[in-house]
């Protein structure tokens, strides 16, 4: 993989002929093919060990937190709200500083490495923590509280260390495929992202989801290892490119410190444009659409008497199918714009949901929604993946991106709880996580529409041109 400065503008990104073949370039950054394929095979290896982290913790602790008589409301407040709340204040100040940072090491990659010592941290606390916790409780003679609740208390710290750690990194990974991945073949790259992220998922879902329950110390500890080692070794070898100096933030005539000044220039460069707020809007409705089932499917397979190994197997199911599905819709996401294909998506999820939450009454039946929700919100997901490297200009992408996890995050922090909340009032009735999701869809492709014809306004998918 070679680096040669061609172009010192971070948004440049063409294809040009070459002595032997193509040459890529993104920025400073030029790739022969060979120098693209070797770029694309680091990342993906990186996404592998993130994704098999993420595919195999937050389920496992579904099931930890039930065991242990955490109640819907508490697992929809750490699950859902606490990673939303992480994400609402520290990615808004690390993609602001990220965008910002020169380093030796590149502007990303600092943000990538530093958090991951927390996270293997973490998931070994996990590992532990019913042994931790019952240790905790019977050495300080706790008679007014439960076993099981210091248990839990235990696994909530561990547990928001850990999306501590995540949330860090996960501010800047996409701001890092913006600066390194040419234009040209974000979305193939994507395709095959999500393809190394369903590999992850069929891998955890059919082999070990079925023995989490008895073997979850052996799995976090493997998960661990797999994310220390395939991470950090990632970010050692993907190299950015060069950047112009950053803007300087000073006092103001107000006497306004550099952070007031940075928190208000913040605010107005995101939210200050309408179109960047329907952006917001748009994808934020369509993520959140997922997440009623993704909270408590779990908890409804269990509830219609689905055994766990049977219900990680429908999932693998899904990821297969996805799998297959996941490289062509990267390409047709190149070749039509992924809003455009988003549009598609949400109609025919919102359809599903809604057929599926009048539809499900055994076991058969919810396995069959639960592989058509599995396979169409993963085909929304695939067709999505780029849509912000599409629509938001490069020089400010972590920043933007962090704004639209803000509002995203202000959505889940009132559904998850609240959503918890409402089933276990209507005594655990599972079916409504897929009316509700419908319903949000619904929302999502009326927001995702108004957001096509304001693009279609600033050129459209040949003459786009991103506000600045």
């Amino acid at each position: 993989m070679s680096t040669v400065s061609l172009d010192q503008s971070p948004t440049a990104t063409s294809v040009k002929p070459g002595k032997d073949g193509k040459l890529w370039t993104v920025g400073t950054l030029t790739y022969s093919t060979g120098g693209l394929l070797i770029l694309f095979a680091w990342l993906l290896w990186g996404d592998f060990a993130w994704s098999m982290r993420d595919r195999s913790i937050p389920a496992i602790m579904q099931l930890l937190f039930k065991k242990y008589g955490a109640s819907d409301l508490l697992t929809g407040l750490l699950i859902g709200s606490l990673p939303a709340v992480f994400i609402m204040t520290l990615c808004p100040i690390i993609s602001y500083q990220s965008d910002r940072l020169r380093s030796r090491w590149g502007r990303r990659i600092p943000f990538l490495l530093g958090p991951v010592p927390f996270v293997v941290l973490a998931i070994v606390g996990l590992a532990f923590s019913p042994q931790l916790g019952a240790f905790l409780h019977d050495s300080l003679g706790i008679v007014s509280v439960s076993q099981n609740a210091t248990i839990l208390a235990f696994m909530a710290v561990c547990w928001t260390l850990f999306e501590f750690g995540c949330i860090t990194a996960y501010s800047v990974f996409g701001a890092l495929v913006k600066d390194v991945v040419p234009e040209a073949v974000l979305g193939r790259f994507f395709g095959m992202f999500r393809a190394i992220g369903l590999t992850a998922a069929i891998i955890f879902n059919f082999w070990l989801l079925g023995k989490a329950e008895d073997h979850y110390t052996w799995i976090f500890l493997g998960v661990a290892v797999l994310y220390g080692f395939g991470f950090t070794l990632m970010c050692l070898k993907v190299k950015e490119g060069q950047y112009p100096p950053p803007p300087e933030v000073v006092s103001g005539r107000d006497g306004s410190s550099g952070f007031i000044l940075s928190l208000k220039d913040y605010a107005r460069e995101c939210f200050g444009n309408r179109y960047f707020v329907l952006y917001f809007l748009a994808c934020s409705l369509s993520a959140l659409s997922l997440q009623p089932i993704n909270l408590f499917s779990l908890y409804y397979a269990k509830a219609i008497n689905m055994s766990v190994g049977d219900y990680g197997k429908c999932l693998a199911l899904t990821y297969i199918i996805s799998l297959v599905m996941a490289y062509p819709l990267g390409a047709l996401a190149d070749r039509f714009h992924p809003l455009r294909m988003v549009m598609v998506v949400l109609g025919v999820y919102a359809a599903c949901l809604l057929a599926g939450g009048f539809w499900i009454h055994d076991e058969f039946s919810f396995g069959v929604a639960l592989v058509a929700h599995g396979v169409v919100s993963g085909t929304y997901a695939t067709a999505a993946a780029s849509l912000g490297q599409r629509l938001l200009p490069r020089v400010k992408f972590a920043q933007l991106a962090s704004a639209n996890g803000i509002v995203s995050c202000l959505f889940t922090i009132l559904l998850a709880p609240l959503m918890g909340w409402f089933l276990d009032t209507m005594n655990h009735q599972y079916h409504f996580t897929f009316m509700v999701g419908s319903a949000i869809a619904l929302a999502a492709l009326f927001m995702n529409v108004r957001l096509h014809r304001a693009f279609m306004l600033r050129g459209g998918p040949k003459n786009y041109i991103p506000p600045e």
